[in-house]
C-alpha cells in the first residue's frame, strides 16, 4: 500500500494544482470546508509560496499537514519556521510551526483529517490512513496573530 500511496499522492497533488484556478476562485467567493490559504516564504527565493491546505482543528489547537513524505510546501515551512494563513473572508493571520513527532497529538490529528476536509479528502485520506501514519507531516500552529492590528481572530 505504501508503494501506491507514494505514487499516488504526487498525482492527487498535480490534478488539484492544475485545477488551482478553479479552486482559488470557489474558495474566494464561496469558501471551501476548512480550506485555507498557507503562504510561507520559498527556502531558496524568499518568494511568497501560496498553497490551499485543510486547517485542522483538535483540542482547540489548529494544525495543517501533508499525508505523505516531504514536499516543497513542508520543506518551505521547515526552513521558515512559520508563515501566514489566509481565510476566504480576508482574515489573515502570522504563525510558528512545529513538526509533531510520533504519539497520541500526531494520531488525533491524523484521525481529524478523515472527519474535517471536505470531500472526497475525508474518503482518501482514511484510505491511506496506514501509510499517513507511517510517513504523513503534520504540524501545530503556534503564535497565531492576525496580520493586522484590530483584524479578528477566527
Amino acid at each position: 500500500m505504501s508503494r501506491l500511496a507514494h505514487a499516488f499522492w504526487p498525482r492527487w497533488y498535480r490534478l488539484l494544482r492544475r485545477a488551482d484556478p478553479i479552486i482559488a476562485a470557489a474558495w474566494r467567493r464561496f469558501g471551501i470546508g476548512n480550506v485555507v490559504q498557507v503562504i510561507v516564504p520559498g527556502r531558496r527565493t524568499g518568494r511568497s509560496r501560496i498553497v490551499y491546505l485543510g486547517l485542522l482543528r483538535v483540542d482547540g489547537r489548529v494544525y495543517i499537514g501533508h499525508p505523505d513524505t516531504a514536499c516543497a510546501w513542508t520543506s518551505n515551512l521547515d526552513a521558515a519556521g512559520g508563515g501566514e494563513l489566509r481565510y476566504h473572508d480576508g482574515r489573515a493571520q502570522t504563525f510558528r510551526a512545529t513538526v509533531l513527532p510520533a504519539g497520541p497529538e500526531r494520531e488525533a490529528v491524523i484521525r481529524a483529517t478523515f472527519r474535517q476536509h471536505p470531500f472526497p479528502g475525508t474518503v482518501l485520506y482514511w484510505l491511506a490512513r496506514r501509510h499517513i501514519r507511517a510517513v504523513g507531516c503534520f504540524y501545530r500552529l503556534d503564535e497565531l496573530r492576525p496580520e493586522r492590528p484590530g483584524a479578528i481572530e477566527p
